[in-house]
């Protein structure tokens, strides 16, 4: 996972790279289908790490390491598909602290629209500004390629929310008793929305 070599194969490094020295030498690059083949531990491990710190991410804890590594798998093979866009984060080392996906829609009346997912990062890595520059990379990959309309979800509540407003996302309305949280509880689910437009603002 920390070869130099793999770091570079399947990879290409966004404008948020910029932020690297104020994010402590961390990068935000596109992980490619063949490189998150080769990772799959290690992003086993980051949704590991966040399922059982309490993340509402799809999963309760604790997640088993091979439901982890289905989950991965079939993201790897989203990639290769084209549905999916994968961003990586990683120290300078190249230790992989942080995830985030661009879903992207595939029907017909969809091309314009992509959603934002399982944006991760690995505690021991959090508060230095690596989940905002995961999204900034997002929106400017989901401008590339013109998808304009993005969505997501969040357990309403978690402090993920106010990342998602501070760049630009609008709550569209809350459905109570979305997701189960580890205890059994149902929680609601805060859903957002952010339109671009071509010329860099909203």
């Amino acid at each position: 996972m920390r070869s130099r070599s793999d770091r570079a194969a399947g990879s290409e490094r966004t404008a948020a790279e910029s932020g690297r020295e104020a994010m402590g030498s961390v990068a935000i690059e596109v992980v490619g289908a063949d490189q998150a083949a080769r990772e799959i531990a290690g992003l086993v491990g980051l949704l590991k790490n966040a399922v059982d710190s309490g993340a509402s991410v799809g999963y309760v804890p604790p997640l088993a390491e091979a439901e982890g590594e289905a989950y991965w798998r079939g993201i790897v093979e989203d990639v290769r598909r084209g549905s999916c866009v994968l961003l990586g984060a990683r120290e300078a080392d190249g230790t992989l602290v942080g995830t985030a996906q661009l879903l992207l829609a595939m029907r017909p009346n969809g091309s314009h629209r992509a959603e934002v997912a399982k944006v991760i990062v690995h505690t021991e890595a959090r508060r230095r500004g690596i989940g905002r520059a995961l999204m900034l990379a997002l929106e400017e990959r989901a401008r590339r390629l013109g998808r304009t309309t993005l969505v997501l979800d969040t357990r309403r509540g978690d402090p993920s929310e106010r990342l998602y407003t501070s760049v630009g996302y609008t709550l569209a309305g809350v459905i109570p008793r979305y997701a189960k949280s580890a205890d059994g509880a149902l929680d609601p689910s805060a859903f957002y929305y952010r339109v671009l437009t071509e010329g860099g603002q909203p």
